[in-house]
């Protein structure tokens, strides 16, 4: 299976996602155990902003995260490209379809942004990472949770069974078997760990913190944005 790359990439997650929107949440919970549910109050917890904090769900599908935000206090609005994802959010929270590549936002308009699952999905990461930079105001915060590769090496043999086999046939019964192929592949998408803190320090932002869960297959990032202008 070739990854597509580019303009390509838009449509394609666009389209996939738009078809797997009635039972992405079920799939979610099925295929993790429900260890996702924690992964995403980790990611809120440790946003670790005021209450009444206004707070951007990037790539927000359903809105699992928007509720979280709300739960925690925040003032939560999700973007996402996909309309079949915003059609079947559960959320209260204010929903605007547009690319996170060109938010329709001001800038330093917001105090913080999150993401769940979405790095690996966007037709390029730094200018996403510049976005959130422009519209944060400084001393805003982001976390953004994604999957990661288990450093132990036979917990990482285990993953990469269940990730690229089982996965793919659980999401082929319930769902669309082309999606939940082309997810686990999407990871070769992430750069290098390094090289990605690099690209979110020289987009403008300081105390970056990566924290790996549950063994090492999920993980979040977390910064401030500087003060001073990138």
């Amino acid at each position: 299976m070739t990854l597509p790359q580019g303009s390509e990439k838009v449509s394609a997650v666009r389209d996939m996602f738009d078809t797997i929107a009635p039972r992405y949440d079920l799939l979610n919970r099925l295929m993790t155990f429900r260890l996702d549910v924690g992964w995403r109050r980790h990611a809120v917890e440790w946003l670790d902003l005021a209450p009444g904090s206004s707070v951007l769900d990037i790539a927000c599908g359903t809105g699992d995260l928007c509720r979280d935000l709300y739960q925690a206090g925040y003032r939560p609005v999700g973007v996402d490209l996909s309309f079949g994802m915003l059609q079947n959010a559960r959320t209260a929270a204010p929903l605007v379809e547009a690319d996170a590549l060109r938010l329709p936002i001001g800038d330093r308009m917001v105090d913080g942004a999150v993401s769940g699952f979405a790095l690996r999905n966007f037709v390029a990461l730094p200018p996403m990472v510049a976005e959130l930079a422009r519209v944060l105001r400084p001393g805003g915060r982001i976390s953004l949770l994604e999957v990661a590769t288990p450093p132990n090496p036979v917990m990482r043999a285990g993953h990469a069974v269940y990730f690229g086999h089982v996965v793919p046939q659980v999401g082929g019964l319930l769902s669309d078997r082309a999606a939940y192929r082309y997810l686990p592949r999407s990871v070769a998408y992430l750069p290098p760990l390094p090289d990605l803190l690099t690209l979110i320090e020289d987009a403008g932002f300081g105390a970056v913190r990566h924290r790996l869960m549950t063994g090492g297959i999920a993980q979040i990032i977390t910064a401030t944005r500087r003060v001073e202008s990138v």
